[in-house]
């Protein structure tokens, strides 16, 4: 009796080459810190501080680590951040919070001074979306393509 070895190709989820994961409180001086500490790993890892990809992903993680803390807040519970580069270059950013409802992405009016977070997203990130969080609550993510749109200071 021989023994043979069978390859079964079978699709692999992308692993990050690179990994950051970090708990905020959920307030915005919590958004900030998230934000600040992105564009400190990123600079660890490499990407320029004013650089196009840095100023996008900075902005996504605003704006999603904002989402976090005003709407996914529960009373004594925090968001977490997760960012991870991937070997083909994009750079995964995720945010956890406790609220399991998913954002609402509209249309927003001229009018509203909010509203508009997931509209960024959108517009910056190469693809995004939500998944439920196990036990309870929601990661919202976005993909930053290594040729982003460009961002206007």
């Amino acid at each position: 009796m021989t023994s043979e070895s069978v390859q079964i190709d079978a699709p692999q989820p992308a692993v990050p080459a690179q990994q950051f994961t970090q708990l905020f409180s959920a307030t915005r001086r919590g958004a900030r810190l998230a934000r600040l500490l992105a564009v400190e790993q990123l600079a660890a890892w490499g990407w320029p501080r004013d650089g196009e990809r840095t100023d996008a992903a900075a902005l996504v993680v605003a704006e999603l680590a904002a989402n976090a803390a005003v709407h996914g807040r529960l009373e004594g519970r925090g968001f977490r951040l997760g960012l991870g580069l991937l070997p083909d270059g994009r750079l995964r950013i995720e945010v956890t919070d406790p609220r399991g409802e998913r954002p609402v992405s509209g249309a927003c009016r001229e009018a509203e001074e909010g509203g508009r977070g997931l509209v960024i997203v959108d517009a910056l990130a190469a693809n995004w979306g939500v998944r439920p969080h196990r036990p309870s609550g929601k990661t919202v993510w976005a993909e930053i393509s290594p040729a982003c749109p460009r961002v206007r200071r």
